[in-house]
């Protein structure tokens, strides 16, 4: 099935499976890296993509809904004055050490920040949730989002 969406900005037309994950027309078809498979199965957020601007588990994602939509992956972000800030923010903070969920964190973090004006420790746990990291204990990437937020309050 002939299938047309925007990824990162392109438009790309492919003929794929309409049952094929989004996840592995992102890696295999399009070769764009920086979306993880963890889990395979919606729980650890490492394939973390923005499908319409929503925060999605691209392993969840069968083709078929992906027909006409937009799909932001981390590579696409990572162009934007927002990755930048909340970049420099988890490196400040420490807030990366293997690196593996921190494509899905800094994604997770884009959306919480679009969406809550000013997040509390409570706001950011939940907003991260769906997130796992095996490294940090997660203190350091809330401490991050914080330092984000501050030093770009006027980019959300």
């Amino acid at each position: 099935m002939k299938i047309t969406f925007f990824i990162d900005g392109n438009e790309i037309t492919l003929d794929v499976e309409p049952t094929r994950r989004l996840l592995d027309v992102i890696r295999e078809e399009l070769n764009i890296t920086g979306v993880k498979e963890g889990c395979g199965q919606g729980e650890c957020g490492a394939c973390s993509v923005f499908l319409d601007g929503k925060l999605v588990n691209s392993c969840m994602v069968p083709m078929i809904k992906v027909q006409g939509s937009s799909v932001i992956t981390i590579q696409g972000f990572s162009k934007t004055e927002r990755y930048k800030v909340l970049e420099q923010a988890f490196i400040d903070a420490g807030a990366v050490q293997c690196g593996f969920c921190t494509p899905g964190m800094i994604l997770a973090s884009e959306a919480l920040l679009t969406n809550v004006a000013n997040p509390n420790d409570v706001d950011i746990r939940k907003g991260i949730s769906g997130n796992l990291c095996r490294c940090t204990g997660y203190n350091m990437i809330i401490d991050a989002i914080k330092l984000a937020k501050k030093r770009g309050r006027d980019l959300w």
